[in-house]
């Protein structure tokens, strides 16, 4: 098994929690196939509040990936096409099982000392 810690907008934490957000954008997919997402709330929480598992990973251009999951993406286009300006290719991981902690964790409790500014894989989860 193989998990991520991706650092995300306590907004968009939010809606992943409440189910408006079942996809996770990225610009990059990683190179392992990833099983398992924790999720690192930003800016004035600054904790790991909860993780899900990985049921797909979508990899195409931009246009095709807003096709698949603009019902469920939490976002809106115009946020969309601004992070995927000028890029050919886009990543989608899509959410199931989305587990929010009752405490949210310190990153030390993963093995980890800083926040990533994309991702970063975390053994033994």
């Amino acid at each position: 098994m193989c998990a991520i810690l991706l650092s995300i907008n306590p907004n968009h934490v939010e809606n992943i929690m409440n189910g408006t957000k079942e996809y996770e954008f990225r610009k990059k997919a990683c190179k392992r196939q990833v099983d398992k997402i924790l999720i690192y709330s930003t800016t004035s929480i600054m904790r790991v509040v909860g993780e899900a598992d990985v049921e797909d990973v979508l990899i195409d251009t931009p246009e095709v990936i807003w096709e698949k999951t603009e019902e469920k993406s939490g976002i809106d286009k115009a946020f969309f096409d601004q992070y995927y300006e000028d890029r050919e290719q886009a990543v989608a991981y899509k959410l199931i099982n989305v587990k929010q902690y009752e405490e949210p964790k310190e990153l030390e409790e993963f093995g980890v000392s800083n926040a990533p500014q994309s991702f970063q894989y975390v053994d033994g989860i």
